[in-house]
């Protein structure tokens, strides 16, 4: 019996369960490219080896009924979904979502709390307005870790100080390794307080006598700037901006009262 009543629940909740993992819907969508019916374009995608074109979808399926794609089933009036894009033909539970004639894709909102940059070609939060760099065209650019999308990503981009773009997934997985942007190695987090243990840890760190007076030319990688300092192993101080996101620029060089 209660074998029994646990496979009428788990029937029960596949018949109310609406669309796939990637979205809540009431239809299927006719592929153009290909004729085949399926729940989004995601899982097109994921069985296909060609991708399906969201925009020139012009045909969904409710039950056995074939019709144009809109809102609501012509024959039983089935809402397909809370949310409808004729432009973008997506389907799903309200969300807030908008379209951004910009983007050219929809975009989970609310719409008010967003902005589209121009430059950065990018809808971003509006507490960015402003406080971001801009970078031309950037979200067209692969994330540097995955190497996949994130323009039409359904994953959140994290928006770094430099002004690259990486998935919020992404950004978490680099930080538990790295502190710099893959791109341009600029530093993503305020490096300000690891900088000062590492000046205390430099000063009760003296190097061997044949390097006390030995320099070499770094480049900064946080303020871009070069600098001549002196060489230690544990690092080298930009004199610029106080960072230790540096690079040897050059061959080391040893005084002439120490030769």
């Amino acid at each position: 019996m209660a074998s029994s009543a646990r496979e009428d629940g788990a029937r029960g909740q596949a018949q109310r369960r609406r669309g796939c993992e990637h979205y809540d819907r009431g239809c299927l969508l006719k592929a153009p490219c290909c004729d085949k019916l399926y729940t989004c374009r995601l899982c097109h995608d994921n069985s296909e080896d060609h991708q399906l074109d969201r925009f020139k979808v012009k045909e969904v399926q409710c039950i056995n009924k074939i019709q144009r794609a809109q809102q609501t089933c012509e024959e039983c009036s089935t809402l397909f979904g809370e949310y409808y894009c004729s432009v973008c033909h997506l389907f799903d539970k309200d969300k807030k979502q908008y379209h951004c004639e910009n983007c050219g894709i929809c975009r989970i909102g609310p719409k008010e709390d967003f902005f589209h940059c121009l430059k950065c070609n990018l809808c971003l939060a509006m507490n960015l307005q402003g406080k971001h760099k801009c970078i031309e065209n950037v979200s067209r650019q692969n994330c540097p870790v995955c190497l996949e999308d994130i323009h039409t990503s359904r994953i959140v981009a994290r928006v770094l100080p430099c002004g690259h773009l990486l998935h919020k997934t992404c950004y978490e997985d680099m930080l538990k390794e790295n502190y710099r942007c893959p791109l341009c190695m600029h530093s993503v987090l305020d490096m300000s307080r690891h900088w000062r243990q590492l000046d205390d840890e430099v000063a009760q760190t003296p190097m061997p006598s044949e390097y006390q007076n030995m320099t070499v030319d770094i480049l900064c990688n946080d303020c871009n700037g070069r600098s001549t300092v002196q060489f230690h192993i544990l690092g080298m101080k930009c004199n610029i901006c106080e960072s230790y996101n540096t690079a040897q620029a050059g061959r080391c060089r040893i005084s002439i009262d120490q030769q």
